[in-house]
């Protein structure tokens, strides 16, 4: 059961909906996503960690870059992805997001150090 509470926690947020909605169409850094969202790396980094605990995305290291990706890891996760995946793709808020997507350029974005 607690399980299953981490998840619907994680979804219980829209810029966390927008983010899955986003790592549905390719992997993601975390200046990609903010620069999509409008909001700041670091809140978008506490959005990631709390979308990781409850098991619908991974990461792995890429250079400079950490990818985000959907991977579930149980059962719930699977199968409410799954139906997220069939949700919003109307969604005005989505396709602006799917828009930005477009522009969105690490190599412009990310600040090397």
């Amino acid at each position: 059961m607690k399980d299953l509470d981490v998840v619907f926690k994680a979804l219980a947020d829209i810029n966390r909906i927008r983010i899955l909605k986003l790592l549905e169409k390719r992997k993601m850094c975390v200046c990609e996503l903010a620069y999509i969202l409008d909001v700041s790396q670091p809140a978008i980094s506490k959005q990631l960690k709390k979308i990781a605990r409850a098991g619908l995305i991974d990461s792995e290291q890429d250079g400079f870059w950490t990818n985000y990706f959907i991977k579930p890891k149980d059962d719930y996760a699977k199968k409410l992805l799954k139906l997220l995946s069939t949700w919003l793709n109307a969604d005005a808020i989505v396709n602006d997001d799917l828009e930005k997507l477009k522009k969105a350029n690490r190599e412009n974005l990310c600040c090397k150090k």
